[in-house]
């Protein structure tokens, strides 16, 4: 009777708010990004708020290239109408022989949770089906694995499995994964998992849990990437005793045997978990510099050498405070990590993507301050270098006065023209809508379809360099 009884209530509950039939393979017509608030206010706005359809840079990757069909598929955190903060982890898909974008679908509908933290990130393996990692958010709410029914199609999608799993950064290895991602067994301890065939997957082992001191709380953020399929390699940072606003250190580790075993970047051998606050794989002392740090994005030259991008700051609340908010690289040479600063923002949580193209390494982001000064986002603008990140100029403003900050620009993991990389726009500070939109490297972008009367339709063109 009890257990009826609360069946009866969670059915009245869901129904109260509107969420009473899930929206689980269903099509949404028009792409219609999420707005979130993080409700952490100090005086100069929200810790973070605004457009978050593409959060968070842990959430890796977003988007990828199918050479097979010629088509970039990408996941994002969306909602049903311009009214609603209700997440619908949805995917897209962007043929690049007609340059005509489909109707999303919603591939898991997390049920009146309004929360960004549970957006997906997407992997294809090589049999051509599509993997959807669907975030959860520590114990209080699970992660999902969703596979398509059919290889590079967005027409149905089954649900694998219910694990906790937060941020997932997932990498293709062959018809399976290797996944990078976060367990509150700590606060925030990073792990890893992996699967040959894609169903079985190996038991969870822990990558990094370090204390500051002995009997305190661990807690670490990541940006991973492979290389040329055999290197794997991550960059993490540290909390002391768990404090997330005090993020500080930067970490790198690196494994050539799907994780094995694991090294530093000069293939000094590191045991895990690393638990040890002077390891080796320490990269930057910031806790000295007294330094948070915010991972954005990493990736390779063409060496094989890791190239981290983040914000360094002086604190974690937004304004002038905790002022510059500086663009930073570290870059191992060969022979030692280096560092760079590229240029100023105004808020930690601006986000940017790092890539190499042609001899080039790039950096899109919101580095202008946009119409809301001191929250998240802001103008975008495409960053230079011609030698691997040591001197940096900007080549071109992609957005200019707008009305509303653009943010979390993600890269398409493998990537082809048009569809390089895609963002959200919306207010930083009050709720509004959210719009998504895609560009390339030769500065044109293009807005995505909010409302959409046919199942296929073309992206508006906004901006076109020549």
């Amino acid at each position: 009777m009890k257990q009826y009884i609360k069946v009866v209530f969670a059915s009245f509950l869901f129904i109260s708010i509107g969420y009473s039939q899930s929206l689980e393979n269903k099509r949404i017509p028009g792409y219609r990004p999420i707005w979130f608030e993080l409700n952490q206010k100090y005086e100069y706005g929200d810790k973070y708020s605004g457009a978050l359809g593409t959060y968070t840079a842990k959430h890796h990757p977003l988007a990828i290239y199918a050479d097979a069909v010629n088509k970039t598929f990408f996941v994002y955190g969306g909602t049903k109408s311009a009214d609603s903060k209700h997440l619908l982890c949805m995917i897209g898909e962007y043929d690049h022989g007609s340059g005509l974008v489909s109707q999303p679908m919603v591939v898991c509908d997390k049920m009146g949770v309004s929360d960004p933290h549970d957006n997906p990130s997407i992997l294809i393996d090589d049999q051509g089906y599509i993997w959807v990692f669907v975030s959860g958010r520590g114990r209080k709410r699970m992660g999902f694995k969703y596979k398509s029914k059919n290889p590079y199609s967005v027409d149905g999608f089954r649900k694998i499995s219910t694990e906790e799993m937060t941020y997932p950064q997932p990498k293709k290895m062959g018809s399976g994964y290797f996944n990078f991602f976060t367990k509150y067994t700590g606060v925030r301890q990073l792990y890893f998992e992996k699967s040959i065939n894609g169903k079985d997957g190996s038991t969870d082992k822990m990558l990094a849990a370090i204390p500051e001191k002995k009997g305190e709380k661990s807690g670490h953020y990541q940006v991973s990437a492979l290389f040329n399929e055999k290197k794997i390699g991550t960059f993490f940072n540290r909390h002391p005793n768990g404090k997330v606003d005090q993020r500080t250190d930067l970490f790198y580790l690196q494994t050539r045997d799907k994780g094995d075993t694991w090294s530093t970047v000069d293939n000094q051998l590191i045991e895990i978990p690393v638990t040890d606050i002077n390891s080796p794989s320490k990269v930057v002392d910031y806790a000295e510099l007294q330094k948070n740090i915010y991972l954005k994005d990493m990736t390779y030259d063409p060496q094989g050498n890791p190239i981290c991008l983040y914000i360094r700051s002086n604190g974690h609340e937004p304004g002038p405070k905790s002022s510059p908010y500086e663009w930073c690289i570290t870059r191992w040479n060969g022979d030692e990590w280096m560092t760079h600063i590229i240029t100023t923002s105004d808020h930690n949580y601006d986000m940017g993507s790092l890539l190499f193209q042609g001899g080039k390494l790039y950096i899109i982001g919101p580095t202008a301050i946009g119409p809301q000064n001191w929250g998240v986002g802001g103008e975008l603008q495409l960053w230079t270098s011609n030698d691997l990140g040591k001197n940096w100029s900007k080549e071109k403003d992609l957005t200019q006065n707008s009305l509303v900050n653009h943010s979390y620009v993600r890269k398409s993991e493998i990537f082809k023209s048009p569809f390089v990389f895609f963002w959200a726009s919306g207010h930083a500070h009050q709720f509004s809508k959210s719009e998504l939109f895609f560009g390339n490297l030769e500065g044109n972008i293009w807005q995505l379809p909010y409302d959409m009367e046919k199942e296929t339709e073309r992206p508006k063109p906004l901006k076109t360099f020549k």
